[in-house]
């Protein structure tokens, strides 16, 4: 790799995501800089209230040490910032914050890179022209699967391949409730172990209800389709106390009961997550634990599936660090 370009970059949210994403440049800078051609700085970190400014690989201070919260547009122009990095919460109380912030980085000539999810479904078509009109990327990797390089898949790697289908489990915490209730587990009890290996976060209910895996989707379909996700019309299937049986029913004809979320170019603009036994051969039904997979329905050229992927705060981070890199690193040769 020839000379190294440097990338500022300013954070919004310092929760788990957060810290991952921050840590992970300062152990990795150098390696990343010698493998892409860019390095990742971040500069300055936005919480609810209050914010810090770095200097080289200092340490993030204290939060009893950070200062007031600055506007945006003078951070990022202190900063000379290329990349602005979304890590706060997808909670509809952030929504706002959320867009409002993504739409001021992208009009000042700044990058977008997500892993809040609550905007994107209702601000689409306004961050898209936000970003089209200055000649900036918005990319949401973080948002669609994590450590899943489903959205890279779905924006790009599949253009001209026909895809008209697109069949996922998503979300790791579901996969492995169902594989728990499946071994005898109650409800609560799967739950509980998903929650003590940091799998599912305090409040499951989005992972359990389906809305999760039907937001990811909804996304992955507005890359690959074109869809507004604000226009997408959504219905979910939960997991509930009575599911214990129908999983204990279906590993006892060797088979895996999966939450399936759904998307078809032939129901434009739906969305349908249901209770689904898969068997053997199925990608979706060799999925263990918190494992997530996506299948592209391609019928020309093929079902494309892509699996794996950590589900924790590790992985969504290394989802922004590898946007980040894709939206400042050089593009020669093979790049």
């Amino acid at each position: 790799m020839g000379e190294v370009s440097q990338a500022d970059v300013v954070l919004s949210g310092y929760g788990p995501v957060g810290q991952a994403f921050v840590n992970h440049l300062a152990r990795q800078g150098d390696e990343l800089a010698r493998q892409h051609g860019v390095r990742p700085r971040v500069r300055a970190i936005r919480a609810s209230s209050a914010q810090c400014w770095l200097r080289g690989s200092e340490p993030v201070p204290p939060r009893s040490a950070w200062g007031p919260l600055a506007p945006l547009e003078e951070t990022l122009e202190r900063t000379a910032a290329r990349v602005f990095v979304q890590a706060i919460p997808s909670s509809p109380e952030l929504r706002h914050q959320a867009v409002k912030e993504a739409v001021e980085a992208l009009r000042q000539g700044v990058h977008v890179v997500t892993a809040t999810k609550s905007h994107l479904l209702g601000h689409w078509r306004e961050l898209d022209e936000a970003a089209r009109g200055l000649g900036v990327m918005i990319r949401i990797s973080g948002a669609t699967g994590a450590a899943l390089p489903a959205g890279d898949l779905s924006r790009t790697a599949l253009r001209g391949m026909g895809c008209e289908t697109i069949r996922a489990c998503p979300n790791g915490t579901v996969t492995f409730v169902l594989d728990r209730l499946a071994q005898g587990d109650s409800l609560s009890d799967a739950i509980h172990e998903a929650q003590r290996r940091g799998i599912a976060e305090a409040d499951a209910s989005a992972d359990l209800s389906g809305e999760d895996a039907s937001t990811k989707v909804r996304l992955l379909a507005a890359l690959a389709w074109g869809w507004d996700p604000a226009l997408v019309r959504v219905e979910t299937q939960p997991v509930i106390e009575d599911t214990a049986g129908e999983a204990l029913s279906a590993a006892s004809r060797n088979r895996r009961l999966r939450a399936v979320a759904g998307a078809s170019v032939d129901q434009p603009y739906f969305v349908r997550v249901r209770l689904e036994e898969t068997r053997p051969g199925d990608p979706l039904h060799a999925l263990d634990g918190p494992e997530k997979a996506v299948v592209f329905g391609c019928p020309d050229a093929g079902d494309v599936t892509v699996s794996g992927g950590r589900s924790s705060p590790l992985g969504a981070a290394l989802a922004l660090v590898k946007d980040t890199i894709e939206v400042t690193a050089p593009r020669t040769g093979f790049f």
